[in-house]
């Protein structure tokens, strides 16, 4: 993956393949956010853990994302309180919150240097946007006690960002940004740290479910008391029910050349992490050599958009025209795993089979999240899976091959919204 996380990012040798018969408590699948958050946490409490990773760590969306922590779901509180109960969604925000504390926790304990960087900010681009940040602020408040955020406008609002596109935004201190792929690789050394079992280069074939659960590689065989399911938009058909309840999106990024500190810091005074309110979004922030990263687009095919450094480089001019003369060194992009409803998807498959996907682009801090909640369920105490498990989720219509097109036509009614 040519990336500009995978060129800043320490250099770390593969590790080994799986050979042979492996015996553990729990079996691990997906060395990225979740899964090695899991692992950790796993091994804290005792549990002898092995992970099959099927390329490299953090090589899916862990390791290529925008970086930013953000509070709540990709769904709204409103929807996620219809789907289970007022009481259950004040429950599930407070976790979210507690999300992004557990991130910094763990920079914190395993001297992870991952660039954190604290503030977020959601921007509008127009009147109506401005309107609904209004109400977004006053509901988090209201019903969720969260007195933190800071509504911006005019000269407010260009202490943060220097853009004529935006006419007002929402700025959370408690939110951050982070160099993905460093943090995944620093959990990863704290997982083989505790006595995590790592291999890359191990994809899941065949999953033998049961009582002693095995998973089968192609040269080799995990045979544990549990599995946990953490390869999200990457696993692929090995548990048929759980593909069908995802959809693969492809969101990409770009990288600028480096913009010196000067003008990086005219761009972006507070150095906070950004996104806007469209439903089709543009997100962006500094990186610690001062590049504006800025990401964006979506994709429901397997082909990345042809020309793709120009077009995210022509949305970036939209923002911040006085970047026109600064050259692209980076694109890449990658699969965010979104679920119908875009609430997260955490559970189980009988006894034995723990999974936990659906991000739906949220997922910086919610896959640690994921990853706890799981190891709190295997060390017996299933209270926050639970809560979590009644969240209901259905099949994308249309099966394997109709329902990318049935997505594509129910997308177009939100792309024209983003316009009006």
């Amino acid at each position: 993956m040519r990336s500009y996380y995978a060129a800043s990012a320490p250099v770390v040798p593969p590790g080994p393949p799986l050979a042979g018969v492996e015996r553990c408590d729990v079996c691990v699948i997906g060395a990225g956010l979740t899964g090695l958050t899991a692992a950790v946490e796993l091994a804290a409490r005792g549990f002898e853990v092995v992970v099959l990773e099927a390329q490299a760590i953090g090589w899916g969306a862990s390791g290529r994302s925008g970086g930013q922590l953000i509070f709540g779901y990709a769904c709204d509180m409103p929807k996620l309180a219809g789907l289970v109960s007022p009481a259950a969604a004040r429950l599930l925000w407070d976790w979210s919150l507690e999300a992004i504390a557990d991130v910094r926790a763990r920079v914190e304990r395993h001297a992870i240097d991952c660039d954190w960087v604290d503030g977020q900010l959601h921007v509008a681009i127009k009147p109506r946007q401005r309107d609904e940040l209004r109400e977004w602020q006053a509901l988090l408040a209201r019903d969720y006690g969260y007195e933190g955020l800071e509504f911006l406008a005019g000269e407010a609002l260009a202490r943060h960002v220097a853009s004529p596109r935006y006419c007002a935004g929402l700025y959370d201190p408690r939110g951050a940004h982070v160099h993905p792929l460093k943090y995944t690789l620093g959990l990863a050394a704290a997982a083989r740290a505790a006595g995590v079992r790592l291999y890359e280069g191990s994809r899941a074939l065949r999953l033998a479910r049961g009582t002693a659960p095995v998973v089968h590689t192609a040269r080799g065989q995990v045979h544990s008391r549990y599995v946990v399911l953490a390869g999200n938009a990457y696993l692929g058909p090995l548990v048929p029910e759980l593909e069908r309840r995802i959809m693969p999106v492809g969101t990409y990024i770009i990288a600028s050349a480096p913009l010196g500190a000067e003008l990086a810091a005219r761009c972006l005074p507070s150095n906070a992490a950004v996104t806007d309110i469209n439903f089709v979004l543009d997100y962006f922030r500094r990186s610690a050599d001062h590049r504006m990263l800025f990401g964006g687009r979506v994709s429901y095919s397997k082909i990345p958009p042809p020309n793709l450094a120009g077009s995210m480089r022509a949305r970036m001019l939209r923002v911040f025209p006085q970047l026109a003369g600064v050259p692209v060194d980076y694109a890449w992009g990658g699969y965010v795993d979104i679920s119908m409803n875009r609430a997260p998807d955490f559970g189980r498959l009988g006894d034995t089979i723990y999974y936990a996907q659906g991000f739906s682009g949220h997922g910086m801090a919610t896959t640690g999240l994921a990853g706890r909640v799981i190891a709190e369920a295997l060390a017996g105490d299933a209270t926050r899976l639970d809560v979590f498990a009644r969240i209901p989720h259905r099949d994308f219509p249309g099966g394997r091959w109709l329902r990318t097109p049935s997505l594509v036509l129910a997308m177009l009614y939100y792309r024209l919204r983003d316009y009006l």
